[in-house]
């Protein structure tokens, strides 16, 4: 028999949207759970240097996460951290959540799953492919890597891996011109420690008795193999939407339609943060989304009464 927790407002995804949403929440008295799938912060604790945050200039993501969940556990919020949603039912007036061992029930939801990093597909396999410089990247001090992707993140976390002391990077991009901002594409290009390609993709990794040795790379010049020992990808995200996508309307892209105050086409379902469709995807967004998504879950609570 699995334990069954009551309360009146469930929130899915703790990231910057969702302890927003259980701030406000927890003040307006309403009995909070919030379930997350990893730890919370979501992708926000692999930023290295948060500069464009009100009141905290040049602070690293995971810090600014920690303090938001020390916000969060000053206040009545149950959190649950690792928790692997396996059913969601969010038509009716009761929804509810289950995982392995418990069944979580509110009256009103709000969805705040964010999104994850789209993969690298190639033939072979490795387990030296991440998704995160900060998370992963300490090991390959000394080493020659390989970073995919020609944005922001892609830019930002190859200079984070340099001052790792990774030896050298390899940067790929399969469209003609790269799209980070221009003095960030400054300063790792002129350290002298990165090669920089344009139109080339990764056709394949080569694997070693278990360990990845290189990267074959297809360009306007052919094919040629790159001696690396790591490869860090940095392609985009997509929507984490696989729980309610049969029941929530989206867009075709796979993110949520959400009103001005965060309503889904579901009565007391609300989206707020990345899985939402919006022009813009930042932490201040994510706090926005949370904070309209909160106050009108605890309107439409009042109106059930």
């Amino acid at each position: 028999m699995k334990e069954r927790h009551a309360c009146d407002l469930l929130i899915i995804g703790g990231g910057p949207a969702g302890m927003t949403a259980a701030i406000y929440a927890a003040r307006a008295n309403l009995r909070t759970i919030l379930l997350e799938s990893n730890i919370t912060g979501g992708l926000v604790n692999s930023t290295h240097t948060v500069e464009n945050f009100p009141g905290r200039p040049g602070v690293h993501g995971m810090e600014l996460m920690e303090s938001m969940r020390a916000h969060v556990d000053s206040l009545p919020v149950t959190v649950e951290e690792v928790c692997d949603v396996q059913r969601l039912l969010l038509t009716g007036q009761e929804k509810s959540a289950e995982t392995d061992h418990a069944v979580y029930t509110a009256k009103a939801v709000i969805l705040a799953t964010g999104r994850h990093p789209i993969p690298l597909e190639t033939p072979t396999e490795a387990e030296e492919v991440h998704h995160c410089a900060i998370c992963d990247g300490a090991p390959y001090a000394g080493k020659r890597v390989l970073v995919v992707g020609g944005g922001n993140s892609a830019f930002d976390e190859s200079l984070y891996l340099l001052g790792l002391g990774v030896e050298h990077i390899t940067l790929v991009e399969s469209t003609d011109r790269f799209y980070a901002a221009q003095s960030t594409q400054d300063a790792l290009l002129g350290s002298g420690k990165v090669t920089a390609l344009t139109r080339t993709r990764v056709s394949d990794l080569v694997v070693r008795e278990g360990h990845l040795t290189g990267a074959v790379l297809e360009g306007d010049s052919g094919h040629k193999t790159v001696d690396v020992e790591g490869v860090f990808v940095f392609l985009g995200q997509k929507p984490n939407n696989a729980l309610f996508a049969e029941q929530v309307e989206l867009t075709d892209a796979g993110y949520i339609r959400a009103g001005e105050d965060m309503s889904t086409n579901l009565p007391g379902v609300f989206g707020a943060g990345n899985i939402n469709h919006k022009a813009f995807r930042q932490i201040t967004t994510a706090i926005a989304d949370g904070t309209i998504a909160a106050l009108a879950a605890e309107r439409y609570l009042r109106s059930l009464s």
